[in-house]
């Protein structure tokens, strides 16, 4: 699944995408507490606004 985001406009589109076999991908979430990725993994919008933060971070 692929995940197209603007912040500005806080719309997102998903689509599936091909992913080789060999890649692995990272988990977003992995070094979070647990409680905090359950909050997360509960409301697709605190997902997305997790997500996004995270993006704004990076660049």
């Amino acid at each position: 699944m692929g995940l197209s985001w603007c912040s500005g406009c806080r719309v997102y589109t998903g689509a599936m995408v091909h992913v080789p076999r060999g890649r692995v991908l990272t988990d977003a979430l992995a070094l979070l507490p647990p409680e905090q990725r359950e909050r997360l993994m509960g409301s697709e919008i605190r997902l997305i606004e997790y997500l996004d933060s995270c993006t704004e971070d990076a660049g």
